[in-house]
């Protein structure tokens, strides 16, 4: 009996312990959340206090101008929406096919193994890097020049393993009874996938794709490299601007006035990355619900 009662004091004491150490880490989790919760809220309060004046019809339709009571965005938001489509139409597309195809039908060789590591240690490279590759393969090699083209299929390269690796992950997350009760019926490989993988992963599929856009709108270094002007006048033509690196224009400029016009131009683009955010967890939301196992 006095061996069981110290083996009972013994098991209450590590729970014990255990319970302190769970405690303790969930305070430095909660810590480290606020800490950058509040460096967010911070630097977008501190925003929308000097450019909350800004915003206003004038702003989204004007040119950019060396007046900056006059000046506004209309080249650099419509320059971002056109990249961010040709971004979409070639990352989204090239991606998931990759990723399926990593996932339900390449070979376990040394080879897949190969090309995981290299998709995984893409999605760690320097944005800069992307924006010598495609100097080099995009404006001089295939002589697309400095275009809205090319910084579409620059970022694509960008967000590319990041919607691979998403794509993965989601089909990784269906369940191998389902595969299996689609195969016991006689449904083919692609069958298979069309008609049950792709549906119950579309979730997690749309939230990486999504992240990845957020992530691609808000890069400099890729399209100052291949050559993205920081005045444009007009709408883009072949040359072209986009969000951040108008900010960056404004911000060099000494005259205060023009600071709050990038503090304006960062809350619209900070707006809008949290927009396509909130449009991943809504879809998630919406599609996930409609899935029963």
């Amino acid at each position: 009996m006095a061996e069981a009662a110290a083996n009972i004091k013994k098991i209450r004491a590590l729970i014990a312990a255990h319970k302190r150490w769970d405690l303790l880490f969930s305070l430095l989790g909660m810590l480290a959340l606020m800490v950058g919760v509040l460096t967010f809220v911070a630097l977008f309060g501190q925003m929308a206090v000097e450019g909350a004046s800004r915003l206003s019809w004038d702003f989204f339709t004007n040119f950019p101008s060396r007046k900056p009571d006059q000046a506004g965005i209309l080249s650099a938001w419509v320059g971002s929406t056109l990249v961010m489509l040709v971004t979409a139409a070639t990352a989204v597309p090239l991606g998931v096919a990759a990723g399926i195809y990593l996932e339900e039908y390449a070979p376990r060789n040394w080879i897949t193994d190969l090309i995981e590591i290299n998709v995984t240690n893409l999605a760690g490279v320097p944005s800069i890097i992307y924006g010598l590759l495609a100097l080099g393969l995009f404006v001089y090699g295939f002589g697309l020049g400095q275009s809205i083209l090319t910084a579409g299929l620059t970022l694509g390269l960008l967000i590319l393993p990041v919607v691979i690796v998403a794509t993965r992950e989601a089909i990784r997350a269906i369940p191998a009874a389902i595969r299996e009760g689609a195969y016991a019926l006689g449904a083919t490989k692609w069958q298979t996938t069309a008609d049950h993988i792709l549906p119950y992963s579309l979730a997690g599929i749309m939230t990486g794709v999504i992240i990845g856009m957020a992530l691609a709108i808000g890069e400099t270094a890729p399209v100052i490299t291949i050559g993205a002007l920081t005045f444009i006048a007009f709408l883009p033509a072949p040359p072209f601007t986009v969000m951040p690196i108008q900010m960056f224009n404004w911000t060099s400029r000494p005259e205060t006035a023009f600071h709050q016009n990038a503090a304006a131009a960062g809350l619209v683009l900070v707006v809008m990355t949290l927009s396509m955010n909130a449009l991943a967890i809504y879809i998630r939301y919406r599609l996930r619900k409609n899935i029963k196992w």
